[in-house]
């Protein structure tokens, strides 16, 4: 992978754009990283090259947003994601991943959509408190999809930004739904063979390139408007989503 120029490049572009996602800066949308690596090699290759260097991204953005997570959603969101994460074992090989690619486009268009929605006035829809069953069963969507594409950060995004969530807590809370899921999702990868010593070289090669996004990201989060900050967020969803859907039909 890293003898080509233009796989490198995508791969860069890919990981870099992923941490400064988990830093804070437009989160939801670090799972954008894998079909941009997709279109250099093997799906299955974008997956073993991603996730070591998403845990990496997840201990570095935890840090810096530790306690700061709506623990009753953290805790909801990550039992949910151990069934969600057993089932996209299971269904691994015999599942159409253009299926989900669909579904989670679906869902983060959606979700913009809404949102512009209630903020013109034309849909009154009075912000959703915590609830335990909304919370397990997107955490099942998440561990699932995640399994499958490292694209969990939809449905998240719209669960917690229902509740009228503040941007640090928002981060906070996905960051360590996901540093778990990812952990959860180590060992099935393992057996299925997705890991190989192809994606290893990568994951030390990138290493930097990870802390860099994610450092940038948590700069990032830093400074810019909370307003502006979900705006942003609109829109890497809305581009992240469009490209899934186009995947998923192409």
């Amino acid at each position: 992978m890293l003898s080509d120029p233009t796989t490198v490049l995508l791969i860069v572009t890919g990981v870099l754009f992923a941490g400064v996602s988990k830093g804070g800066f437009g989160s939801g949308a670090a799972f954008a990283a894998t079909p941009l690596i997709a279109m250099a090699v093997d799906p299955g290759l974008a997956l073993g090259v991603m996730l070591p260097l998403l845990m990496l991204m997840d201990v570095a953005g935890l840090k810096a947003y530790w306690k700061q997570w709506h623990a009753l959603s953290a805790k909801a969101l990550i039992l949910g994601g151990i069934p969600g994460v057993a089932l996209g074992a299971l269904l691994w090989q015999v599942a159409n991943a253009d299926v989900f690619r669909l579904l989670i486009g679906a869902v983060a268009i959606g979700f913009v959509v809404y949102q512009l929605l209630r903020e013109a006035g034309l849909l009154k829809i009075p912000t959703r408190p915590f609830a335990w069953g909304p919370g397990l069963l997107t955490g099942v969507a998440g561990g699932f999809t995640s399994f499958i594409s490292h694209a969990g950060g939809p449905p998240v995004a719209v669960f917690l930004l229902a509740q009228g969530m503040g941007k640090t807590a928002f981060q906070a809370t996905t960051v360590v739904t996901f540093w778990a899921i990812n952990i959860f999702k180590f060992i099935p990868y393992a057996a299925l063979g997705i890991f190989t010593q192809e994606t290893l070289t990568v994951n030390v090669v990138m290493a930097p390139v990870a802390l860099l996004g994610v450092w940038l990201g948590i700069k990032a989060h830093r400074m810019v408007p909370e307003r502006l900050f979900f705006r942003i967020t609109y829109v890497l969803l809305t581009v992240t989503g469009s490209k899934l859907i186009w995947d998923a039909f192409t």
